[in-house]
C-alpha cells in the first residue's frame, strides 16, 4: 500500500511505499547527486539497491531475511518502467532508475575519476581490464568470487575484507541478487568501511560492451526486457515469460487487496 514512511537519509525526499519496498522516488539525476555527494564524503558504507519487477516478485516469495536486505538499503531505486506504471494507478510517482543507466551516467558523466579509488566485486577479468583501459582507472580494485560462492563463509568473507582493506568511495557490486545484497548487508554489518556500494547486477557487462544493451527507442518504448528475451532467449524465457509477469499478482495482493 502507498505511504509515507520516513527520510531516506540521502535527501528531502521521503521514501514511498509500493509493492512492500520502501523506494526513494528520486530522478536519474537525483540519484547520482546524492550517491556522488556521499560517495566523496569519507563516510560509513552503505548500499544501493534496485528492485525491477523481477526481484519484487520474488522477495514476495522469499522470507524475512531477504528482506531485510532490502530494508537495510540506503537508498532503493526503482528499476522498473513497469513498477513505474503501476504506481501511477495508485497516484505515486517512482520515476525509473535502471541500475545499468545509473552505473552508465556515473562513469559517462566523469562522477567517478581516474584517480578515484574503485572496488568492483564480480565481473570478468576482461570486464575490470575493460574499465581501466576506457575510463583509464589507476586505482581499481578487482575480486571475481568463484560460482556458488555466496553458500561459502569463508567467500563471502574474501569479498567483505577486500572491501573493508580497500576503501574505495565506488564499490559496485556485480554478482546478482541477492548475491550482492548479501555482501553489501555483510560490509555494513561491520561498522566499517566507507564510500558507496552500488548492487548492480549486469550493468557492467553492458558499459562495456561484452553485451548489447537495448537500443535507446526499445527503453523508451519499457521493451528493454523484449530485447534481452531475444538475446538470451535460453537464460531470460523464463524470467520475462513466467517470473516476472507474477508483479501483476503482486500488485493485485498488496496494492489492491491490501495484504
Amino acid at each position: 500500500m502507498v505511504s509515507e514512511v520516513g527520510e531516506p537519509g540521502a535527501g528531502e525526499q521521503q521514501r514511498r511505499r509500493f509493492l512492500g519496498l520502501d523506494f526513494n522516488p528520486l530522478t536519474l539525476d537525483e540519484a547520482l547527486e546524492v550517491c556522488v555527494a556521499r560517495a566523496g564524503a569519507k563516510a560509513p558504507f552503505v548500499y544501493v539497491v534496485t528492485p525491477n519487477a523481477d526481484h519484487v516478485q520474488r522477495l514476495h516469495r522469499s522470507g524475512e531475511a531477504i528482506w531485510a536486505l532490502y530494508r537495510g538499503a540506503w537508498l532503493c531505486l526503482n528499476d522498473s518502467k513497469i513498477i513505474g506504471l503501476l504506481a501511477r494507478l495508485r497516484g505515486l510517482t517512482l520515476p525509473a532508475v535502471p541500475g545499468s543507466d545509473l552505473t552508465e551516467q556515473l562513469f559517462m558523466r566523469g562522477h567517478v575519476k581516474p584517480d578515484d579509488p574503485v572496488t568492483l566485486i564480480g565481473g570478468t577479468k576482461a570486464i575490470a581490464e575493460t574499465l581501466r583501459s576506457r575510463f583509464g582507472l589507476t586505482r581499481l580494485t578487482h575480486h571475481d568470487p568463484p560460482m556458488g560462492f555466496i553458500k561459502d563463509p569463508a567467500e563471502v568473507e574474501t569479498c567483505v575484507r577486500l572491501i573493508l582493506e580497500t576503501p574505495a568511495a565506488f564499490v559496485f557490486l556485480a554478482v546478482g541478487s541477492p548475491r550482492q545484497e548479501i555482501v553489501a548487508d555483510a560490509v555494513t554489518r561491520t561498522g566499517q568501511g566507507e564510500g558507496v556500494g552500488f548492487c548492480i547486477g549486469a550493468s557492467f557487462e553492458f558499459l562495456t560492451g561484452i553485451k548489447a544493451r537495448a537500443p535507446k527507442w526499445m527503453r523508451v518504448m519499457s521493451l528493454e526486457w523484449f530485447h534481452r528475451l531475444l538475446s538470451e532467449p535460453r537464460r531470460m524465457w523464463r524470467r520475462y515469460l513466467l517470473d516476472s509477469p507474477r508483479i501483476f499478482l503482486v500488485f493485485l495482493k498488496t496494492e489492491i487487496l491490501g495484504k
